[in-house]
């Protein structure tokens, strides 16, 4: 029967597949002795053994190309009868089927995973069915293990996913995974079938005729996640600790595989690459995110200028600040030099400190006329000649402070009359500015 339509299909993600039953079947009495479920030669594992001789008759008998078979199926029923623990807590007395590491109740591992409650009522509400574009017509509504699905599953005209396994993945890439702790869809079956498969010119994982490519081991930060096994198309993955709903268990680790098999660049969507190496490998850049040209890398490149940028902002006003510093140092020098060259005239005794003092004062011009010595004879009263001060050792007499300076008459220093006028203006400069100060 062809499809009405091609479908556009570019990979293919099975986990813990039930897709060879012969193989699956006959993995069941392998695996519990491998986890210690039960011994060989035990009276446990005859009565298994017996189990699994009638399935053999019945596959011999046809069974083979069918889905399931019923004698089959109840290889795993008996496995979980006898290691059931009769004298345990009722809700801890079976083995969890999809968890072998995890007990039940009598349902041996239908009340698991414990999220169910959350699940069931997230998958029936009306915005989750239109976004998965699921008819609305159904009104049953999710359930994880649905009877009417079961029944059409188990169509005895329907082939084992197996025979048409190789015609896939010689046309799209393949990725099988499995969780190593799955009861019902074990990892052994599933490496039997591979083993057992032909597909792109060879068989199983053989690299050419008698040599296969060696399981590599698997790291996620830092710790051992599984081996990793590729061939013609075909990845394997075991996750180890892992049960029957890998992505339960570990999500991150199951995105980084789904991102290693679609090529993903989880940078280039705004992710951060885990650590994740394949035999100390990190392999394509692409797998890992850590390509130069992704997002994450031009927002890190940004986000360095803007670093750049603010610490050239932070040395300019670190320079800035000097400046103004070396600024502000410089003028409360010198305004201190000013300050002490006023100080120092009006308290300095000498020549040089009077001589400054008249000249702030405006009476130059009678220093000048009192150094030409130009004194006429006859015209002026000796009278006033004796009250000029006695020059001393130290200057024209006491003159220290401003405070503790007399007030002279300027009018006592007029000399001769030629010169009433300059010494009358001189003198009425002489009080203007000192009435000023």
């Amino acid at each position: 029967m062809q499809a009405e339509s091609a479908w556009p299909l570019k990979g293919l993600l099975i986990g813990n597949g039930w897709m060879s039953p012969v193989d699956q079947y006959l993995s069941y009495i392998p695996f519990a002795y491998q986890n210690g479920l039960m011994r060989s030669g035990t009276d446990m594992a005859k009565r298994v053994e017996e189990q699994q001789r009638i399935c053999v008759q019945r596959l011999e008998a046809g069974g083979m190309d069918t889905v399931d078979t019923g004698d089959c199926e109840q290889i795993m029923v008996r496995i979980l009868q006898e290691t059931k623990d009769e004298k345990a807590d009722p809700m801890n007395q079976c083995l969890n089927m999809y968890d072998i590491r995890l007990r039940d109740d009598s349902s041996c591992g239908m009340n698991w995973p414990p999220d169910l409650a959350q699940v069931t009522p997230y998958l029936r509400r009306p915005d989750v069915v239109h976004a998965l574009h699921i008819n609305p017509d159904k009104k049953t509504g999710w359930q994880e293990c649905n009877g009417a699905v079961s029944g059409h599953f188990r169509a005895k005209n329907s082939k084992p996913s197996v025979k048409f396994l190789p015609e896939v993945i010689e046309q799209v890439p393949v990725l099988l995974f499995s969780g190593d702790k799955d009861l019902i869809c074990n990892h052994v079956g599933t490496e039997a079938m591979i083993q057992n498969l032909q597909w792109n010119g060879g068989k199983g994982f053989e690299a050419s005729p008698g040599v296969q490519n060696a399981k590599q081991d698997w790291m996620f930060e830092g710790e051992a996640a599984g081996t990793w096994q590729e061939a013609r198309n075909l990845t394997y993955v075991v996750f180890y600790n892992s049960s029957h709903m890998v992505p339960f268990d570990y999500p991150r680790r199951t995105r980084d595989m789904l991102d290693r098999f679609m090529g993903v660049n989880i940078e280039a969507i705004g992710g951060t690459p885990a650590d994740s190496l394949i035999d100390g490998e990190k392999g394509p850049l692409t797998s890992v995110g850590d390509h130069p040209n992704s997002t994450k890398a031009e927002e890190d490149k940004t986000k360095e200028l803007k670093a750049a940028e603010w610490k050239a902002y932070t040395r300019s006003g670190e320079v800035a600040l000097v400046i103004a510093v070396i600024v502000a140092c410089l003028c409360g020098f010198l305004l201190y030099r000013s300050r002490r060259a006023k100080s120092a005239y009006k308290g300095d005794d000498s020549d040089e400190g009077r001589e400054s003092l008249l000249t702030g004062m405006g009476l130059d011009n009678f220093r000048r006329r009192e150094r030409r010595q130009d004194v006429e004879a006859a015209d002026f009263d000796e009278r006033e000649l004796d009250e000029v001060p006695k020059k001393s050792g130290k200057g024209y007499g006491q003159i220290g402070s401003e405070k503790g300076r007399e007030p002279h008459n300027d009018s006592s220093f007029s000399l001769g009359v030629d010169s009433d006028d300059d010494g009358a203006g001189s003198s009425d400069r002489g009080r203007r500015k000192e009435d000023s100060r």
